[in-house]
C-alpha cells in the first residue's frame, strides 16, 4: 500500500496568504514590482512617499504563487513576472499613474561592480577637487582625459566612459563614485500590472506624455482641417466655414467681375490696378500716340 505524506503549511504561511487574497479582493489594481538592489533606508523612503496611496507587501515567491493560483483566472497571468526579488504592490489608483508613481519615486544610485549601464554614462568636461597625483593615471587609465592644470586635476573634454548596455568595471565604477556621478537608478521597477481584466506590462505603460500631447493636438488640427476642406460642418468649424465661404465667395466676384453692390469699388479698383500696369508694358511711342489721339478727340468734341 503505498505510503501517503502530509505536507504541513505552517500557519504564518496561511496567513500570508490569506492577507494576500484580501487585498486583491480590495484593490481594483494589483501590480508585480522588482527589488533588487534597493537600500534599506531607499525602501523605507518609498513606502513613506506610497502611504495612502499604494501598499506594497514583500513576501516570498512561493507564497506569491499560491496567493495567485487561489485568485482570479485572468489575475494568474501576473505569476509568469514572479521572478527574483519580487514584491506586490496594491492601488486604487490606474496602472498608468501607478507607473508613472514609481518612476517618480527612483532616486540616482553609484554604480557597483558588475552593472550595467542603464544609459550612456558620460563624463563632463570641468574641473574637479581633486590635487595632483595618481588620480591623473588612473583616470586616464578608464578613459576620462584628465590633466593637471592650475594646481589641480581637470577633466578635459567630454568624454563617453560606457555605453547603455556595458558592463562597469570595478575601477570605473570607483571612480565615477569619486566624481559624484551616479549613473544608477535604484526604485521599484513595475513589471506588469492587473486592471479590469487586463495585463499591462511596463512597456505599454511607458507613456511620453509630451510626445502623446503632441501627437493629440497634431490629430485635431488635421482633423478640423480635412473637416473645413471638405465643408463638413461641425460645432468646431462653424465660424472657419461661414469666413472661408465668405471668402471664396468674394474672390469669385472679384475675379469674374460680378458687378454686385458690395464688390463695385474693389473690381473698379482692380479694373484701374490692371489698367496702370498695361500702361507701363506699352512701347513709349504707342502710348504717346495714345495720348495725342485722346486730345484730338478731346478737341473735336469741344
Amino acid at each position: 500500500m503505498p505510503e501517503h505524506r502530509s505536507t504541513h503549511v505552517p500557519q504564518w504561511k496561511k496567513d500570508e496568504i490569506e492577507e494576500i487574497k484580501a487585498l486583491i479582493k480590495t484593490y481594483p489594481i494589483v501590480g508585480v514590482v522588482g527589488m533588487s538592489k534597493i537600500p534599506a533606508m531607499q525602501l523605507q523612503q518609498m513606502r513613506a512617499e506610497l502611504r495612502g496611496r499604494a501598499v506594497i507587501k514583500m513576501l516570498r515567491n512561493t507564497l506569491i504563487h499560491r496567493a495567485m493560483n487561489q485568485s482570479d483566472e485572468k489575475l494568474r497571468l501576473l505569476d509568469d513576472f514572479v521572478e527574483e526579488q519580487t514584491a506586490l504592490i496594491f492601488t486604487k489608483l490606474n496602472s498608468f499613474k501607478l507607473y508613472k508613481l514609481l518612476e517618480k519615486s527612483k532616486s540616482p544610485a553609484p554604480a557597483k561592480p558588475g552593472d550595467i549601464a542603464p544609459h550612456d554614462i558620460v563624463v563632463e568636461k570641468c574641473a574637479t577637487s581633486f590635487k595632483p597625483g595618481p588620480i591623473v593615471g588612473e583616470l586616464q587609465n578608464v578613459g576620462i582625459p584628465a590633466a593637471i592644470e592650475g594646481g589641480s586635476v581637470v577633466i578635459r573634454e567630454r568624454k563617453t566612459v560606457a555605453k547603455a548596455g556595458e558592463v562597469i568595471s570595478p575601477k570605473l565604477a570607483e571612480l565615477l563614485t569619486r566624481l559624484e556621478i551616479y549613473p544608477m537608478e535604484v526604485g521599484l521597477k513595475l513589471r506588469a500590472a492587473y486592471e479590469n481584466g487586463t495585463i499591462f506590462m511596463s512597456d505599454v505603460l511607458a507613456v511620453d506624455e509630451s510626445k502623446y500631447f503632441s501627437d493629440f493636438t497634431m490629430a485635431v488640427h488635421n482633423a478640423l482641417n480635412l473637416s473645413i476642406n471638405a465643408a463638413y460642418p461641425t460645432s468646431a468649424n462653424a465660424r472657419q466655414l461661414l469666413q472661408k465661404a465668405f471668402n471664396d465667395s468674394r474672390n469669385l466676384a472679384i475675379n469674374a467681375t460680378i458687378l454686385i453692390p458690395e464688390m463695385i469699388k474693389i473690381v473698379l479698383a482692380k479694373a484701374s490696378l490692371q489698367a496702370m500696369l498695361l500702361s507701363t508694358k506699352m512701347p513709349v511711342s504707342t502710348a504717346q500716340e495714345e495720348v495725342e489721339e485722346n486730345k484730338k478727340e478731346g478737341n473735336s468734341s469741344n
